[in-house]
Order: structure tokens, then C-alpha cells, then sequence
């Protein structure tokens, strides 16, 4: 099993865990920053509401808090997307780095360009010019050039209820549009289609590894002290059996825990159980692991999607030790199902090489 992998064994390892049902944020379409309610010291916020502070600016929040001042508490709360702060287009464009000739840049990057507008990284590249190789590079939002300007997902609220509808009300879609900003790149990258069949993707492998989003730990305790690799140098701060799967694509392993935690700008070695509390958290690793990690495979899942690899080597990328190459077809075919079935719910083909 590669080191690096943060899925769990098989879907039939994870557990149900429950968490509080999270107050609706208000939606994300809205035009005005006046739509939205004025923040209220000491009132309890969860993961994705949106208020306007007195400085009339708004703010979404990215993790439940109990009223903490948004100016203040940066952890839990970012700029939102109607004032120049905004954080749902990933920010300003003077937020952005200027693009450097010759430096290598990874999918999902974001520059300055000389001509003031901005670029998101469509594919790897070693810092080729983005208004002349239009296939490594596309315009991005915040310059109005993006092909999605609104910054919205490409998944609707009630598009993705209909395809989790016995999910865990943990697993709010609010947490997931929290966690985006992260990862801009993902399901933003390529055409209408690739976007959607992307998104198509993340989703049906982490309906997999959940049981359609009602897991959220693994369910085999017996297995918890087994995630501890003292090997490594900081060891298990959090505990021996604290690294157990947790959340949409059970992030595991202490190491996993650490790295994650730390492309994050979150102490996940030492609170782990975040992943398991936090939505917005919990998705922000599974992104993570999407997005960066290649795990018994040979590309990351994003890439897999936006290079028009396919499916089957999202699967190999997350659990193809144990699933591809004949090991259980079973298992291969369940995720297919999903994609398929959650392509047609986005009105898109499931693209070639759907197996491993």
C-alpha cells in the first residue's frame, strides 16, 4: 500500500458518525452584499453562512464558530465574493503572483500575467505564456475572462441532494462550496463538460468510500491503532489510534494526517479529529488528496479528469491497489455505477476508460 494514499481499504471498513444538522447559509447566487444578514457578535455560525460585517463588506465562514469577529478570526472566516475582497473567486487579482517565464507551475495554479488579467493552470507546464498556450492556460474569474465568472460550482445544491439523499448531515454541500477556494483548480478546469465530469468524479468515488456520504469514521476500530507510523519524526501527538479514516475519502495515517494538515494551514497532526467535526475541514481534505496525491497510481485524480485519462484512473489513483488490474471488479463496477449515474444527473457524458 503506498505511503501516500489517504483512502481507506474498502468502503465496507467505514462507520456512520453523526454531527448536528448546520444552520442553511444564504445562497451564493445573491446579486448585493445588502442581501445578506449583518454579522452578530456571540451568535453561533455554521460552515457556510454568509453575513455582512459593519465595515459592509461580507464574509463567508469556513468554519462553525460562535460568533467570533470576522476581521479577527481569519480561521474562521474569508472575504466573500460581492465586495473587492471577495473570496469566492479565489480572491482579488492583485492577490495573485505574477507569472514567471520558465518557472513550472502545476494544474490549478493562479498568475498575474503582464497584461493585469489572471490565468488558472489548466495542465503542468514550465511556465509557458498564457495568452499563447491557451491549452495549459484559461482565463480565471476574478478578471471576468473565467468560463465560470460567478465562481460557482458547476453541482447545484439540489443536484448534489439527489444524489446523496440518505447522506449524513454532517456532509453539507455549504461545507464542500467552503472548502472550493482551496482548490480552485478543481471541477474549473477545461470545458463545461470536463468541469462537470470532474466534480461527477470526486463525487461518485467519495459516495464509495462513505456509503453515500453517511460514513464519516471507519468502522472497524480495530484497525485504529494500526494508522500510527512512528517512524516518522513528529510521530502521533494526537495519540496512537488517533489516524483512523475520517471524512469523504478517509484521510489516514499519521503522516497523511501531517501533510494534509499541512498544505491546509491547519494542525491536523494534532487535532485529527477536526476531519471528523468540521465539514468544511472534512472536504478540504478530501479535495486535498484529489488534487495533490497520486497515491498506488500514476497521476492525481484531478489530472486524471482534466487530461482526459478517465475514470478508471481516479480509482487507481484512490484505492487501485486493492481494486484494479482484476483485484475486485466488484468494488470497480460500484464506482462506475456512481459516475455514471451522477453524469447523467449533470447531463453530460461519462467519458472512455471508465475501469482500471
Amino acid at each position: 500500500m503506498s505511503r501516500r494514499r489517504a483512502a481507506s481499504l474498502l468502503a465496507a471498513i467505514l462507520i456512520g458518525g453523526s454531527a448536528p444538522a448546520l444552520l442553511p447559509a444564504a445562497s451564493a447566487s445573491a446579486a448585493s452584499c445588502s442581501s445578506y444578514p449583518d454579522w452578530v457578535a456571540g451568535r453561533s455560525y455554521a460552515t457556510g453562512n454568509i453575513v455582512r460585517y459593519t465595515d459592509g463588506k461580507t464574509y463567508i465562514a469556513e468554519h462553525d464558530n460562535p460568533g467570533y469577529d470576522p476581521t479577527i478570526s481569519t480561521w474562521y472566516w474569508e472575504p466573500y465574493g460581492c465586495d473587492s475582497g471577495s473570496g469566492n473567486t479565489g480572491g482579488s487579482c492583485a492577490s495573485y503572483p505574477d507569472w514567471v517565464a520558465g518557472r513550472s507551475y502545476v494544474t490549478g495554479n493562479i498568475v498575474r500575467y503582464t497584461d493585469g488579467k489572471t490565468y488558472i493552470a489548466e495542465h503542468d507546464n514550465p511556465g509557458y505564456d498564457p495568452t499563447i498556450s491557451t491549452w495549459f492556460w484559461e482565463p480565471y474569474a476574478c478578471d471576468g475572462g473565467s468560463t465560470n465568472p460567478s465562481g460557482g460550482f458547476v453541482v447545484s445544491e439540489a443536484q448534489f441532494n439527489q444524489m446523496f439523499p440518505n447522506r449524513n448531515s454532517f456532509y453539507t454541500y455549504n461545507g464542500l462550496k467552503a472548502a472550493l477556494s482551496s482548490f480552485p483548480g478543481f471541477a474549473n478546469s477545461g470545458s463545461d463538460t470536463v468541469k462537470k465530469q470532474e466534480a461527477a468524479a470526486f463525487l461518485a468515488n467519495v459516495n464509495h468510500e462513505t456509503g453515500g456520504l453517511v460514513h464519516v469514521v471507519e468502522q472497524n476500530t480495530a484497525n485504529y491503532s494500526h494508522y500510527c507510523d512512528w517512524s516518522q519524526p513528529y510521530g502521533c501527538p494526537a495519540g496512537q489510534s488517533a489516524y483512523y479514516g475520517r471524512g469523504p475519502i478517509q484521510l489516514s495515517w499519521n503522516f497523511n494526517y501531517k501533510a494534509a494538515g499541512d498544505a491546509l494551514g491547519i494542525d491536523l497532526l494534532g487535532n485529527p479529529n477536526l476531519v471528523q467535526t468540521d465539514a468544511a475541514v472534512a472536504w478540504k481534505t478530501g479535495l486535498w488528496y484529489w488534487n495533490t496525491q497520486s497515491g498506488p497510481g500514476t497521476m492525481t485524480p484531478h489530472n486524471a479528469m482534466v487530461n482526459s485519462a478517465g475514470f478508471g484512473q481516479t480509482i487507481r489513483s484512490i484505492n487501485g491497489s486493492l481494486e484494479c488490474d482484476g483485484r475486485n471488479p466488484a468494488q470497480v463496477q460500484s464506482r462506475v455505477d456512481a459516475y455514471q449515474r451522477f453524469t447523467s444527473i449533470l447531463g453530460v457524458t461519462p467519458g472512455a476508460n471508465l475501469s482500471c
